[in-house]
């Protein structure tokens, strides 16, 4: 049998229910119930009637599925499928920016640890960042890790003072201003969509600043035929899929997260044949890590 075949009976016995982010591979979102961004997943995960989440993704996302579903069975298919950004800021650096700021609540990006997410105010996603920003009953807010987003959040809520922390994602990192000029020389007629992560220069030049969600909106909405992409590789996949009368480009040379790209077929089936391999949080990092994932979602 196949490894598509072994992997729907399985889910079926156990109840589980298959998650892929929209930068998985193509063979494990065509297996998956739902792909989507964070914030979409995130929202399923609590909701879902299923017994057990098989999250491909990277850790910190099965975390955040088993924080808001703590009597679930959440499983990562590899355990090594980690986000250098999330590694950028560590509970010690964050307890010292909040005795020095403690005025100031915090706001960190879902990019980030169990741990980070325990010690925040609320959390955020790309897709609703500025707008959590914005309903935070504070005028300073320490925004970690990720200073890209940070930097856009600042520009669109003027009125608070961001505190941003020098974190990076290190795939977006690589989109640069000259091959945004070079898309709008070749493709005079497309739409430029870029990820929030991505340098502030490409955030002020875009055609628009968007979540991967918000990209997949702005595909089947807008007049434009063709868009030039400034995301993750896999991003394209599910573009192509959603929106075939349309054509999509990448922003320059694909760009690919290692990490993302770690998970295949033979390791969704392995996880769910052996359970393996569980996402485990401290009782009290999940509790404190709830109250501020909870809110985030509130802000849809």
């Amino acid at each position: 049998m196949s490894d598509a075949t072994i992997i729907s009976a399985r889910k079926d016995v156990l109840n589980a229910v298959i998650l892929a982010h929209n930068y998985q591979i193509p063979e494990v979102q065509g297996i998956a119930d739902v792909s989507g961004d964070s914030l979409e997943l995130a929202k399923i995960s609590k909701d879902s009637t299923a017994d057990v989440i098989v999250f491909c993704g990277v850790r910190f996302m099965a975390e955040t599925a088993k924080i808001l579903s703590p009597r679930k069975t959440v499983l990562l298919p590899v355990l090594s499928a980690g986000c250098p950004l999330a590694d950028m800021i560590t509970p010690a650096a964050l307890k010292r920016l909040q005795r020095e700021n403690p005025d100031a609540w915090t706001v960190s990006y879902v990019n980030s640890s169990a741990e980070i997410k325990a010690l925040s105010d609320v959390c955020c996603t790309s897709s609703n960042a500025v707008k959590v920003v914005r309903n935070v009953p504070a005028r300073r807010v320490i925004f970690v890790p990720d200073r890209n987003l940070g930097w856009w959040v600042a520009r669109n809520v003027p009125e608070k003072e961001i505190l941003v922390w020098e974190g990076c994602c290190n795939v977006h990192e690589q989109f640069s201003p000259d091959e945004l000029q070079e898309a709008r020389e070749n493709f005079p007629d497309a739409e430029i969509l870029v990820h929030p992560e991505c340098r502030k220069e490409l955030l002020e030049r875009a055609d628009a600043v968007l979540s991967t969600s918000g990209m997949l909106r702005r595909a089947k909405e807008s007049a434009a035929r063709r868009f030039v992409i400034g995301t993750e590789e896999g991003m394209l996949y599910r573009l192509r899929r959603e929106s075939p009368e349309k054509e999509f480009f990448p922003l320059g040379s694909k760009r690919i997260c290692a990490d993302m790209k770690q998970t295949t077929l033979r390791q969704v089936r392995e996880s769910l044949e052996r359970q393996r391999h569980e996402i485990v949080i401290p009782p009290e990092t999940g509790d404190s890590a709830r109250t501020a994932l909870e809110r985030m979602v509130q802000y849809l």
